[in-house]
């Protein structure tokens, strides 16, 4: 009975006999230590990975939220509101003079930043200074100054600029070409992570198919060296590679124009091969355009906008066109239609008509 008593006394305190302060015990239950919480760009990186955005995507959102963590004195976003948001965008147009595509990407991250992350629903952001986009036309190159710039370009990066023109691909997804995206059978290439994570299809163009054979046996012959070695990895989309873990050394998967290093993937340790940067392509165009001894600001993605235009001028309807660009909107297709030779050159003046020859 002694125990129990002493058991209960130890459960139930009470007060001294002479009075006093009755000190009370708080008990807790045991187990182990509840994992610490992610931290707050670690969340929005896990939200991002979940909806299987870009890294690229992932970086630029980071980025514009650490700075305007920053910009708000380093507060924690879940007690800034719409008014600390709209703020921090029109400083942007107004001290930072941003381009509007600049602006746009800010609001999007901070707009997935209270949606997703912080579940937080902010109300309409109308009192926005928004910067102005400009009215630009796409510079676009004649066939003769294609040609020029295709003769002065050798190896890969004529090849690549080649797709660029012949197929109308985007630069990254030239340089993201994987051997399974083209088929040589049916003459097309799938081009694949263009904007918005969308694949689409276009044409092989003839030109490129052999010098394309030719170059996939070169690539070929560097991956069996690479494999004697214990290398010979690429980059698998994350899904895939935990699906597939050995998926990341099959041919189909191999980049069409790897890079010219190997590195060692920090995580896995395996050795790999990244697809080539897109800084090789530019600076080569780059020198090329001068070389050709042309005045205009060309740039790769000029070669994508004289494909499109190319073809309008061919006879080819607007909507074959933005199927082939991927284009999800035919307004931003219809842009090039405002640079076609059809254009107030190609229309006779009714003066000219009645008074002249």
């Amino acid at each position: 009975m002694g125990s129990v008593e002493s058991s209960a006394r130890a459960q139930y305190p009470t007060l001294p006999a002479g009075g006093g302060r009755l000190t009370l015990w708080s008990f807790r239950e045991s187990g182990p230590p509840e994992p610490p919480k992610p931290r707050l760009l670690d969340r929005v990186r896990q939200a991002l990975r979940a909806r299987h955005l870009s890294r690229r995507t992932e970086e630029a959102y980071v980025a514009w939220i650490r700075r305007f963590i920053v910009f708000h004195d380093k507060r924690h976003p879940a007690g800034i509101g719409a008014p600390e948001v709209t703020k921090f965008l029109t400083s942007l147009a107004v001290d930072g003079r941003v381009a509007a595509s600049t602006q746009n990407q800010a609001l999007s991250a901070l707009l997935f930043l209270n949606k997703d992350v912080l579940e937080i629903d902010l109300p309409w952001l109308d009192g926005i200074l928004r910067a102005k986009r400009p009215e630009r036309l796409p510079v676009v190159l004649t066939r003769e100054e294609v040609r020029a710039v295709l003769q002065s370009l050798d190896g890969v990066p004529r090849l690549m600029a080649c797709l660029l023109y012949g197929a109308g691909l985007r630069v990254l997804e030239c340089c993201r070409l994987r051997v399974q995206d083209l088929d040589f059978a049916t003459n097309q290439i799938v081009g694949r992570g263009g904007k918005g994570d969308k694949d689409r299809v276009t044409m092989l163009p003839g030109i490129a198919r052999a010098g394309l054979l030719e170059h996939l046996e070169a690539v070929r012959v560097q991956r069996q060296r690479d494999l004697a070695v214990g290398a010979g990895w690429v980059e698998l989309p994350t899904a895939l590679a935990r699906k597939y873990p050995n998926a990341g050394r099959e041919w189909a998967w191999q980049w069409v124009f790897p890079a010219t290093r190997v590195y060692r993937d920090r995580l896995t340790g395996r050795r790999r091969r990244h697809h080539l940067h897109e800084s090789v392509l530019q600076r080569a165009v780059k020198a090329a355009v001068r070389k050709a001894g042309l005045a205009k600001r060309a740039s790769p993605h000029t070669l994508r906008h004289s494909f499109a235009t190319h073809l309008l001028e061919d006879g080819h309807d607007i909507r074959t066109v933005q199927e082939l660009l991927g284009h999800r909107d035919v307004s931003t297709t219809m842009i090039y239609t405002h640079v076609l030779n059809r254009g107030p050159a190609a229309v006779r003046s009714p003066a000219d008509r009645i008074l002249g020859p």
